[in-house]
């Protein structure tokens, strides 16, 4: 069976907080430089956010990310652990994600599409044609 997308559902620790928030990591083919990850409120529905995969590959090893997201591997305590930073005008929040977790998200994402090769698979006409028809 051949699939276009991965998704990776955890939970996650939102600002130092002991309770877990549900979280949904994306990645589709159509969309081959972007991963989206979502989170879930108290009310049932799902804030999502969309970044470029290579800021996840880059936070694994070192900060990433100058603009609303970003990935910290040294703001955590723990090695094993990622630190998820999100701002907007409505406020800032920071979530913890395991390591192990993001890996194995970009080992999937990568067989689906290999790390390098985005611009072969991302269609251009398609998103042209999207835009124009707004």
């Amino acid at each position: 069976m051949h699939t276009d997308a991965v998704h990776q559902t955890q939970f996650v620790l939102l600002n130092e907080s002991t309770t877990p928030v549900l979280s949904r990591l994306s990645y589709h083919c159509a969309e081959p430089f972007a991963v989206t990850v979502a989170f879930r409120t108290e009310r049932g529905r799902w804030i999502e956010w969309t970044f470029a995969r290579d800021l996840l590959v880059t936070g694994l090893e070192e900060p990433a990310g100058l603009g609303d997201v970003r990935i910290r591997p040294d703001l955590s305590e723990d090695p094993a652990m990622l630190t998820l930073e999100i701002e907007s005008p409505d406020g800032y929040a920071s979530f913890e994600l395991e390591r192990e977790d993001i890996e194995n998200f970009l080992e999937s994402s990568y067989e689906l599409v290999p790390l390098g090769t985005e611009s072969e698979n991302f269609d251009i006409d398609g998103l042209i044609e999207e835009i124009s028809n707004v």
